[in-house]
């Protein structure tokens, strides 16, 4: 086991730390993590519905969540290559290349022109149904721009101003850009959308089904995350796959269809109680039962971020990460969680969510309620949290014994050591013939 902790830590966790810093990869993800603001507010629409279902006076504000998640991928292709040209040292045109991804995506998502001048879009490629699409479209946008930055027309020592030799320095790459949408969209009548999604369909097909939703989440919700590699490095990944997903599951529950995609953000939050990896009832246990006083004192600190999804306190306090008694618990509970959760959803225990609710931060009762709609959502999500306490608690137990024995330890040491300090002291003062304190 020492030998797999120190090739993870010595060598596999820098190489993935590295990867995730690559200007094209980072980029992805600060696209993405900039427009999370969006599927927030979709979520506060979900849970307006769900009130709406109680008090019908309340108003419909889904057009609200139409114009923010609705809009998911038109944001994402500016923010991409926007993120690419300042990841790639190219700020001062960073925001010309977010433009240019927005004309780019809006030629390839096939758009319909009337003989009036009326233009038309199927306005699920705007939302995450068209999120590949969108991503495919800021790479290459990042990848265009690129390219012409290292060629300027007009250098720092040009007599134009600098706004003015920007225009010229961006104006032939966004031309190139343009024309081989309009090539594509216009002359060769080819649909760049629907190309792109058939490529992926296969890649998204295996990673949205079973051993996608467990393997991924085990990966970046536990495995990773217990070698103090962030969550978010598999979110573009995740997203791809789920953000689309319950996107079709919202469309075909308005149109009175059944909710068939399993792999959802939301389907994951079901079972991740407490945040990566189940911690909550880790946490309780810490902060209630230890006989520690260092865990008992880690566990109180951590229990509030905790009940609200956010255990950063706990991994990197308990510690779980690099920690091989608390690890193997987590690693346990990466594969349960998904496994169960999935059969419990493909059986039809649990209903499969069919509304978008991003606000992964809210109390498991609650999201459970929230997420499926349903009674039984709280149920299992208390099911779940009473599974990851029989994991976690033996794991807690052994190493509850084992710190109270280091601060057993500790505390020898330093009465020991405080003794010999005494004892020193009252030799010094035997030799210089003071009276040592309290003899008679």
């Amino acid at each position: 086991m020492q030998h797999f902790m120190d090739w993870m830590t010595d060598s596999f966790a820098p190489k993935v730390n590295k990867l995730a810093k690559n200007p094209w990869i980072a980029a992805v993800q600060d696209g993405i993590l900039a427009a999370m603001p969006m599927i927030f507010i979709g979520s506060f629409a979900t849970i307006i519905g769900i009130l709406r279902n109680y008090w019908p006076a309340i108003p419909d504000i889904s057009y609200i969540s139409t114009f923010s998640f609705g809009l998911f991928s038109l944001f994402l292709s500016y923010l991409v290559p926007e993120a690419i040209m300042s990841r790639k040292k190219h700020k001062d045109v960073s925001r010309q290349a977010g433009l240019a991804g927005i004309a780019f995506f809006l030629l390839l998502i096939y758009p319909s022109i009337t003989a009036k001048g009326i233009i038309s879009f199927d306005v699920n490629s705007l939302g995450t149904g068209g999120m590949i699409a969108a991503l495919v479209a800021g790479i290459f946008v990042g990848f265009v721009m690129n390219i012409f930055a290292k060629m300027q027309i007009f250098g720092e020592d040009s007599a134009l101003p600098d706004f003015v030799a920007m225009w010229f320095n961006t104006l032939i790459p966004i031309i190139v850009i343009l024309f081989v949408g309009w090539l594509f969209t216009f002359q060769l009548h080819f649909n760049l959308y629907n190309g792109i999604n058939d490529l992926f369909k296969p890649l998204l097909a295996l990673g949205g089904g079973f051993w996608g939703f467990v393997i991924i989440n085990f990966i970046g919700f536990s495995f990773l995350y217990t070698f103090g590699i962030s969550t978010w490095v598999i979110y573009p990944i995740q997203s791809a796959i789920a953000l689309p997903a319950i996107a079709e599951n919202a469309k075909n529950f308005a149109a009175g269809a059944a909710a068939t995609n399993i792999y959802t953000n939301e389907a994951v939050d079901l079972y991740i109680i407490g945040g990566g990896g189940s911690t909550l009832a880790l946490c309780i246990m810490m902060a209630f039962m230890a006989r520690s006083a260092r865990l008992k004192v880690v566990g109180r600190a951590g229990l509030i971020p905790s009940i609200f999804n956010i255990n950063e306190p706990i991994i990197f306090g308990a510690p779980v990460a690099f920690n091989p008694l608390l690890m193997v618990p987590m690693w346990i509970m990466g594969l349960i969680g998904p496994i169960v959760t999935w059969f419990a959803l493909s059986w039809g225990l649990v209903p499969i969510p069919h509304s978008v609710f991003q606000l992964w931060y809210a109390p498991f009762p609650i999201l459970g309620y929230i997420v499926t709609d349903s009674i039984a959502g709280v149920i299992f999500t208390t099911v779940m949290f009473v599974i990851s306490w029989l994991v976690y608690y033996p794991f807690f137990k052994a190493y509850d014994r084992q710190e109270v024995k280091n601060e057993a330890a500790e505390d020898d040491d330093e009465e020991n050591s405080e003794e010999k300090e005494e004892s020193a002291a009252s030799a010094e003062d035997s030799v210089s013939g003071e009276p040592v304190p309290g003899a008679n």
